[in-house]
């Protein structure tokens, strides 16, 4: 995998910088034993499978014949990817619940012994402003994919995640995702083609307009469940159309240097079948905001993105201290 020299910056309508982080250059080893495994989740009774992702090769975006394929999902292009442990699902509403609500994650430690005292560590975390409706629009909560975050509501998840365990956790990039969601692949969805997609994925045709609770389709070929619809998930890439076309040789990611677009993958349970293949991309929008009544619009909720969500990765190796530190310390700044 290549460095992450990413300069991502943030505004309050989440414009972000993430400061000079190499992902996994200069790093040191966090676990010799890859395996799939489950993270606890201290003071509380959930958990969170992450699934042991081999490293590899892998050509990126799709050939020029694949029904559906749109121009920005090419040229394909080699793209090597270090070890990582990915997500089994995406993040639920019981987990995201804990970060974004600390009344509700002291509640929870008080009836769950914390002998790791994690909900202590994270007690000075920096959390979502309150929103102003349920986020999940009465579409579910317990067991469903937590929704409508900003990225930047996302990457503080991660900073949670690693004060309650200690373990770093962030964003995948958009070519470890597809990596990750092709898991050997080479076929418009990792299953294959349409035909069997009521078998793996929540889209248009089947979700009775409304996410679903995670792991309820068939997982793909490495395990991972919903990496085509129920909900997209954020990436750490800038969206830019021809990036595959002009990137510099060996590299596959893109560091967000503008407030719009970023990359999200995977489709949703709003999206025809073409949206959810492996090499779909789509460009996040302003217009995910529009029902946000403040200005400036907030940097932790998307108002209008009932089909966005995410899930999260380990990198086998991990940055330094230092590097670490400044990718959970995106600055805001003033936008409008």
């Amino acid at each position: 995998m290549v460095p992450l020299n990413t300069f991502i910056i943030m505004s309050k309508q989440s414009l972000y910088l993430i400061l000079t982080v190499f992902l996994c250059f200069k790093a040191v080893a966090q676990d010799t034993n890859f395996k799939t495994y489950t993270q606890k989740i201290g003071g509380s009774p959930q958990v969170y499978d992450m699934v042991a992702i081999p490293g590899g090769e892998f050509s990126m975006g799709s050939p020029a014949n694949e029904k559906g394929r749109r121009a920005d999902e090419g040229p394909q292009h080699k793209v090597k990817i270090e070890p990582f442990w990915m997500g089994k699902t995406e993040v639920t509403w019981d987990i995201y619940d804990l970060y974004a609500f600390k009344n509700m994650e002291k509640e929870m430690g008080a009836r769950h012994p914390d002998p790791d005292k994690s909900v202590q560590k994270t007690d000075a975390s920096t959390r979502p402003s309150p929103p102003y409706v349920d986020m999940s629009f009465g579409m579910g909560r317990s067991g469903y994919p937590a929704i409508n975050m900003t990225q930047y509501a996302a990457i503080y998840f991660c900073k949670w995640l690693y004060e309650k365990t200690g373990i770093f956790y962030r964003l995948p990039t958009e070519a470890e995702w597809e990596y990750a969601c092709r898991a050997g692949s080479k076929t418009p969805y990792s299953f294959g083609d349409e035909s069997k997609i009521d078998e793996y994925a929540w889209y248009r045709k089947n979700s009775d307009a409304a996410y679903k609770k995670v792991g309820t389709k068939k997982p793909n070929a490495w395990g991972l469940h919903d990496m085509h619809g129920n909900v997209m998930e954020w990436t750490l890439d800038q969206y830019i159309p021809d990036y595959y076309a002009k990137q510099p040789k060996g590299e596959a990611f893109a560091p967000v240097t503008e407030l719009y677009p970023t990359s999200v993958r995977g489709g949703s349970w709003d999206d025809e079948a073409a949206d959810l293949r492996s090499a779909a991309r789509v460009a996040s929008k302003p217009e995910w905001k529009i029902l946000d009544p403040q200005l400036p619009k907030s940097e932790w909720w998307m108002t209008s993105a009932s089909f966005v969500g995410f899930r999260v990765v380990r990198p086998l190796k991990t940055p330094s201290q230092e590097e670490i530190n400044a990718y959970y310390s995106p600055k805001l700044i003033e936008d409008y």
